[in-house]
């Protein structure tokens, strides 16, 4: 597997070996075949009363494909990025480049705000 890395305040370490952590304002329902995350469009109670036109979710949903749903489902607070891929290669490892995927994934999933990255330390 590649050298994807991450810096922490420890220094770099491998992406491969963090474990993905969902965020607890962030709920998730399936919808068919499909998970739809759903997440406050306001952080504050108080946004949401004023600011929030009538009518309008008080959430934002997301809507994950195929893919997207598998590796959400994999993520529970224990499994590293590395064994999530490996869960998953039987399905989607035939794909090209399907672990720079998986990894782009969960950093997106970071950047966005859905999970959070830990660092088991032995």
């Amino acid at each position: 597997m590649g050298g994807y890395n991450m810096e922490t305040p420890e220094g770099k370490v491998s992406l491969l070996d963090a474990v993905p952590v969902r965020c607890g304002h962030i709920t998730a329902e399936w919808k068919g075949e499909c998970i739809v995350l759903a997440y406050p469009r306001f952080k504050y109670e108080w946004m949401r009363r004023f600011l929030l036109p009538k009518g309008m979710s008080p959430d934002i949903h997301v809507t994950l494909e195929e893919h997207g749903t598998a590796v959400w489902n994999l993520i529970d607070g224990k499994r590293t990025v590395r064994e999530i891929i490996s869960l998953l290669a039987d399905h989607f490892g035939k794909e090209e480049h399907y672990e720079s995927r998986v990894t782009a994934y969960v950093m997106q999933l970071r950047k966005d705000g859905f999970i959070q990255l830990t660092i088991q330390r032995n």
